[in-house]
């Protein structure tokens, strides 16, 4: 059964359930009991949704093909379908992948290419009523050094990296309504780390709010995957191990922007970061709200 979800409410965590062997954050769990156990963990760390991926999408990474993707997935879905009432998610671009995890047990589907790769993932998502992730991405040269993958400065039309975003994020929501998804079942994703660099993430994260206010994006659930990424590695010029206290920076920031869903690799420190940012800025919301009459 699908989830109804509070948006505005507090923050939900999406736990990162990695079961690719070459993830960019080296957290890539192939056993499938392994995985599963992981995914229990995190529900009971306090995670809300579960997203399972099982292909990588680092910069310069290769595709793998979708038996494999299957093969790594479907298990994985299933173990955890069987043991918990959590939401789960599947991080795929591919409508075949995403049409058996439905029929696992899926109500999400996370889409990094926001249906530019496989058109057909928006028919499906819409014949099932899930909640499709649009995530805003652009094909570009990665760069790989010794902090890991990222991109270069990408060019976009227009100069504002917030209104570049925000333009081709509307028209992909456009292409998601055409296929027949309801508004209410689309969670956008500014795309941190993909198609980007520093300085373009950076201005992102720092106009999280902006994004939501531009092209009639507002009413949308707003997602932001930080996690370990290389915004932060670059930043901070450390690894992928060390890159927590980086992460959960961001995620009080955005949460402080109205970001709805935080995606994340270490849920029980995110959990209590969501937590408190939640009883600063929610609770000082519903207070202004009451004192204007807008309940």
């Amino acid at each position: 059964m699908k989830r109804e979800f509070e948006w505005g409410r507090r923050t939900y965590v999406m736990g990162i359930v990695n079961v690719a062997p070459d993830s960019f954050s080296g957290d890539g769990v192939t056993d499938v009991e392994a995985a599963v156990e992981q995914g229990l963990r995190f529900v009971d760390e306090g995670a809300d949704i579960l997203d399972v991926g099982g292909e990588s999408t680092r910069p310069g990474s290769a595709r793998v093909e979708p038996e494999q993707e299957l093969r790594r997935v479907i298990p994985v879905i299933e173990g955890l379908a069987a043991r918990t009432n959590a939401p789960i998610s599947v991080d795929t671009s591919r409508a075949v992948v995403a049409r058996h995890a439905i029929q696992a047990g899926v109500t999400i589907v996370n889409d990094v290419w926001a249906l530019t790769r496989d058109a057909e993932l928006g028919y499906v998502a819409a014949a099932h009523d899930v909640y499709l992730v649009l995530m805003h991405n652009r094909d570009a040269q990665a760069v790989v050094g010794e902090l890991g993958g990222h991109y270069g400065n990408v060019e976009y039309e227009s100069r504002d990296i917030v209104q570049a975003v925000a333009t081709e994020l509307a028209q992909r929501v456009e292409v998601a309504e055409r296929a027949g998804i309801s508004r209410s079942n689309i969670i956008i994703d500014p795309g941190i780390g993909f198609g980007k660099g520093l300085e373009q993430n950076l201005e992102l994260l720092r106009r999280l709010s902006d994004l939501r206010t531009i092209l009639g994006l507002a009413d949308l659930p707003l997602l932001l995957g930080t996690s370990r990424k290389s915004v932060i590695g670059l930043t901070l010029n450390l690894p992928v191990q060390e890159r927590l206290e980086g992460t959960l920076a961001t995620l009080a920031l955005g949460i402080a922007q109205g970001v709805d869903i935080v995606r994340v690799h270490d849920v029980r420190a995110a959990v209590r970061v969501c937590r408190m940012t939640d009883a600063v800025v929610r609770r000082g919301q519903e207070t202004r709200d009451a004192r204007l009459g807008l309940w």
